[in-house]
């Protein structure tokens, strides 16, 4: 049904816009902190829908401080495998899995949140890459208006010195 193919493609859209907002975070936080956003958005749909699946199927939604919850949530912290997963849902009801995936996704949501705070705090430290490109052009700038600045100074110490020779020059040849 269309449900379960706008499941599958929010579970798709977050976790391809995870990868290409790290991807892109190499060169810009700004990408990244929008990327990373929208993924967390698509996971927050999902995590709606599977609430949805329990409610209107009058299942039994596991309450946040349950034994359930907190043996989930270390299984997600000990376990990075989705076959480790995939292994538990086979023999569990359509209940338990979906209350599974939901503590997953909070934990998801939480640790996505952590990263975007993490960008975030960075994209104010160090700016993003137009700050970064300008800092670079204008440090660039100076570097270059620097050098300008002491030549000017060293021609006109040279226009001086040539001054002083060329008065030089006057007196010997007025003496002699």
């Amino acid at each position: 049904d269309r449900t379960y193919d706008q499941m599958i493609q929010a579970a798709r859209s977050g976790k391809q816009n995870i990868v290409e907002g790290a991807v892109d975070g190499a060169s810009s936080y700004e990408i990244s902190l929008k990327l990373t956003n929208i993924a967390r958005g698509s996971l927050r749909e999902l995590l709606e829908d599977y609430k949805d699946y329990l409610r209107v199927r009058n299942l039994k939604m596991w309450e946040s401080n349950s034994k359930e919850v907190t043996v989930m949530r270390k299984l997600g912290v000990d376990n990075d495998s989705p076959n480790y997963f995939l292994g538990l849902a086979q023999s569990r009801s359509d209940e338990v899995i979906a209350n599974m995936v939901i503590v997953l996704l909070c934990q998801a949501d939480t640790l996505i949140k952590r990263y975007l705070d993490y960008i975030e705090a960075k994209f104010k430290k160090e700016g993003g890459i137009k700050e970064r490109m300008t800092a670079a052009r204008l440090g660039r700038r100076q570097t270059q208006n620097e050098t300008i600045e002491a030549q000017a100074h060293e021609i006109e110490q040279l226009k001086e010195r040539i001054k002083q020779l060329e008065e030089e020059l006057m007196r010997y040849k007025s003496q002699g």
